[in-house]
């Protein structure tokens, strides 16, 4: 008897000792999917999300979250480059190291994000917000707004970034000398400046104007320069030749994609003349990679630097 007491004992012991090991590697599961309770909590555009202090290997799925990371001085394991490294810019090339293509920016690859065994994945809201749940399976997983953003918005995405990869004093201080450059910048264009500006994406496909309250436009602004574009539905418009003879800016940034574009063609219209920035030869082209993909400190100093430069020669 008291042996078969002594087995039913030792068995009740062992059953929980093996309830308690599964319930351990449950938790290990839950925190290696949410983060480590040790780390930080991270507001974010897709709710709240516990991250482990000053991850390491981070994969950035939009432009803006590499010029972030580069800002201080921190290099991402995994970069959604649209497969193709050329759209790193220079400034931002120069501050990071190598890492891994983890695919577009539309698609990035779930199972090289994974391959990769990062601790913090930045994602963007309107790219990425039907894939959280995948990527949060894979590691922690943080959703700002970049491609939707205003200047003020990847300013906010920024200080954002900086507290979770545990760098909030020095972003801090990184975002005080961005706002004095920017001070800087904005001391070269004329007070009494009256001309209007239009940022646009020029491909064979057609004219995309970014209004007063896209990213471009809005950085401009934010020195004096007057986005010719003050309404429209999308911050981002398709128009036609009317629509931009009626806006008639006085100055085009073509952000131009590919060589062949829609102004070949209009440019065979007589109305093209009639357009202020075509009489003036005011149509300037820039790297579309700066100007309209980056969305980030040190790529919105170089913008701007660009402006002044070929509107003042300053």
């Amino acid at each position: 008897m008291r042996k078969f007491v002594f087995i039913s004992i030792m068995t009740i012991l062992l059953m929980t000792i093996a309830a308690c090991g599964q319930a351990g590697n449950s938790s290990e599961a839950e925190k290696k999917k949410d983060g480590d309770d040790s780390g930080i909590v991270i507001e974010h555009e897709m709710g709240k999300t516990n991250i482990p202090e000053a991850p390491q290997k981070i994969v950035a799925l939009e432009f803006s979250f590499v010029d972030a990371l580069a800002s201080l001085d921190i290099s991402p394991i995994g970069i959604a480059d649209d497969n193709d490294e050329s759209r790193i810019i220079e400034p931002i090339r120069e501050k990071i190291g190598d890492y891994t293509s983890v695919g577009t920016r539309k698609q990035p690859s779930l199972e090289i994000i994974s391959s990769l065994q990062p601790d913090l994945i930045i994602a963007d809201l309107q790219r990425h917000k039907e894939i959280y749940q995948d990527l949060s399976e894979i590691a922690p997983t943080i959703v700002i707004n970049s491609l939707g953003a205003d200047y003020d918005g990847i300013v906010s995405g920024f200080i954002t970034i900086a507290e979770a990869v545990g760098q909030k004093e020095k972003g801090q201080q990184v975002l005080n000398e961005h706002k004095q450059r920017m001070e800087e910048i904005r001391a070269l264009v004329p007070e009494d400046e009256n001309r209007t500006v239009l940022p646009a994406v020029v491909a064979s496909s057609g004219f995309f104007a970014h209004n007063y309250a896209s990213y471009t436009g809005s950085l401009l602004e934010s020195i004096g320069l007057k986005n010719a574009m003050q309404t429209g539905d999308e911050r981002y418009n398709k128009i036609n030749l009317e629509q931009l003879i009626e806006l008639n800016p006085d100055i085009i940034f073509n952000m131009q994609a590919g060589e062949a574009t829609i102004l070949d063609e209009w440019k065979d219209n007589p109305l093209w003349e009639e357009i202020e920035a075509v009489k003036t030869d005011s149509i300037y082209r820039v790297d579309r990679n700066m100007w309209s993909r980056f969305r980030g400190l040190i790529s919105s100093e170089k913008i701007l630097e660009d402006a002044v430069e070929l509107l003042y020669n300053q």
